[in-house]
């Protein structure tokens, strides 16, 4: 239930791209994953009609639909690479997207980014992930940080739940946000100390656990509060 309201909360934030991007849920215990059919918007997702798939692509749920071959491989990508992640969220929002283009990605220019400085690792355009072999490189690529900028494609979070992707995404989109704006400024930027760059970074591991909770719980009142209809 936890990844369909995460589902309603990205399109409640406004970063959705039509029918393509997709979030991913580990089934405890198992090498398979929870991911939306596809052909669906994410206003559509309920906990009911998600789709449960295996790291080789096989559908194991009765339901009518198919999903995503790109979604596939890249969290299929993740969740073979990294068994303690629980979630997997992908997105190609204009200002995520737009940071992804950039040769020096994300910088440090915010508190937010700064905090997020030290676990963003790197994935060069590869194509659309439709490639298998991708896969092996994908999981290098992330190695055991949290999030990942897709050049010129998008960003990635992930978390041993939903809470934790889910915050770490909100973070990211946030400061990839406030780069744009203040990029296309056109005023001269305020450096910050290397010093305090390291300091904010350090206190990223924070995010995790209890604090994701909160927040997730957070959301979650706003969700069930207008859209209550994701746990059908």
């Amino acid at each position: 239930m936890n990844l369909a309201a995460c589902y309603r909360l990205v399109a409640y934030y406004g970063w959705t791209d039509s029918i393509a991007t997709h979030i991913s849920a580990r089934i405890p215990g198992e090498d398979a994953f929870l991911l939306n059919p596809y052909g669906l918007l994410f206003e559509e997702v309920t906990a009911s009609n998600l789709v449960k798939i295996d790291l080789a692509g096989n559908i194991l749920s009765p339901t009518e639909h198919s999903i995503n071959p790109a979604g596939f491989v890249v969290h299929s990508a993740v969740h073979e690479a990294r068994h303690d992640i629980g979630c997997v969220i992908h997105l190609h929002t204009d200002d995520g997207v737009a940071v992804s283009c950039l040769e020096e990605g994300l910088l440090p220019l915010n508190q937010t980014a700064m905090l997020l400085a030290h676990n963003i690792a790197y994935h060069d355009y590869e194509g659309v992930a439709l490639d298998l072999d991708e896969r092996k490189r994908l999981g290098s690529d992330l190695g055991l940080r949290q999030m990942m900028i897709l050049r010129n494609h998008g960003t990635l979070t992930v978390g041993h739940n939903v809470a934790e992707a889910f915050l770490r995404m909100y973070l990211l989109e946030r400061a990839c946000s406030i780069q744009v704006r203040a990029l296309s400024m056109g005023r001269p930027l305020k450096a910050v100390t290397a010093e305090a760059i390291e300091r904010s970074a350090q206190t990223e591991t924070a995010l995790g656990g209890p604090i994701a909770d909160v927040a997730w719980e957070a959301h979650k009142r706003l969700l069930n509060a207008e859209r209550p209809d994701y746990r059908m």
